[in-house]
């Protein structure tokens, strides 16, 4: 999991991407607004306004309780991952969630009034508005993979890329040392972002136009071209796939649009599969 967009806020040490998988894992996730936990209160937070402090990160009561044990662990010395290991056995999550490194990675961006921002400074306090010119994973040259995670990656037979922000989720993960290097002797599969020229969720879309890209399915392909075998877009992008096969990517063209749970288990299956097929074809 990505931590570039980890950060400090009222003292307490945020993990928001980690945060998200692990709680959706669990099942407790705010179906409503893609982060948080379910049916959570936001009591403190209005106290926090109320009393002239920073309240444009919406920590929740049961939230809080997540930031304030992970901060206090770790201000006692103990790894991120060892922690992640901990919450998720509690929260009854039985697939292993690592993050992508015990050491510090934060993602900037600069922009194009000159401006570098913190990355929860620009997506949530800033509502992603400033125009992007380029980012920065700061760390990231320095840091260490997850032992665990990266033995998982040497001993897996297929790697999947969720269909992320290839920019400021993924990017940072791929810039920790020893993540690349492993996965260009597997078989990587990345899946699309982008539908029709628009993310479904979050400024991915808006960040090819800055940084001069068309945003399309195919930019996509483009931007992971030196690390894939294959690739899945949407239905509504089927024109693009002669582009995406003149650089020897195998495709998988079906529904990438997930509105529930039936919908990511569909295409989980199916990603499953045709990693099968690309695995066989790769033989």
């Amino acid at each position: 999991m990505n931590t570039g967009d980890d950060f400090e806020h009222l003292s307490l040490h945020i993990s928001p991407d980690l945060d998200t998988v692990c709680y959706t894992l669990a099942g407790i996730a705010n179906p409503d607004t893609g982060w948080g936990l379910q049916d959570d209160s936001f009591v403190t937070l209005r106290a926090v306004d109320e009393l002239g402090g920073a309240s444009w990160f919406g920590i929740g009561d049961r939230d809080l309780a997540t930031h304030l044990l992970r901060t206090t662990r770790l201000s006692r010395c103990e790894t991120l991952s060892d922690i992640t290991r901990d919450l998720c056995r509690r929260w009854g999550i039985v697939h292993p969630v690592y993050p992508m490194s015990d050491d510090p990675v934060r993602t900037l961006v600069h922009t194009d009034t000159g401006d570098t921002l913190a990355f929860q400074e620009y997506f949530v306090h800033q509502k992603f508005q400033p125009v992007v010119t380029s980012f920065e994973f700061k760390g990231a040259r320095n840091a260490l993979p997850v032992r665990e995670a990266l033995e998982k990656l040497k001993r897996c037979d297929l790697v999947i890329i969720a269909p992320s922000n290839p920019w400021v989720s993924i990017g940072p993960i791929l810039a920790v040392p020893g993540y690349q290097e492993v996965m260009k002797d597997k078989v990587v599969i990345a899946i699309s972002p982008l539908i029709g020229g628009r993310a479904l969720k979050g400024p991915a879309a808006k960040m090819y136009a800055e940084l001069g890209i068309r945003p399309c399915a195919s930019a996509v392909a483009d931007h992971y071209r030196d690390l894939i075998t294959g690739f899945v877009l949407d239905t509504l992008d089927r024109d693009q796939l002669e582009i995406i096969q003149r650089w020897a990517i195998i495709p998988l063209i079906t529904n990438v649009i997930m509105k529930d749970r039936q919908d990511r288990v569909r295409l989980a299956d199916e990603v499953l599969r045709f990693g099968k097929t690309v695995l066989n074809r790769s033989l």
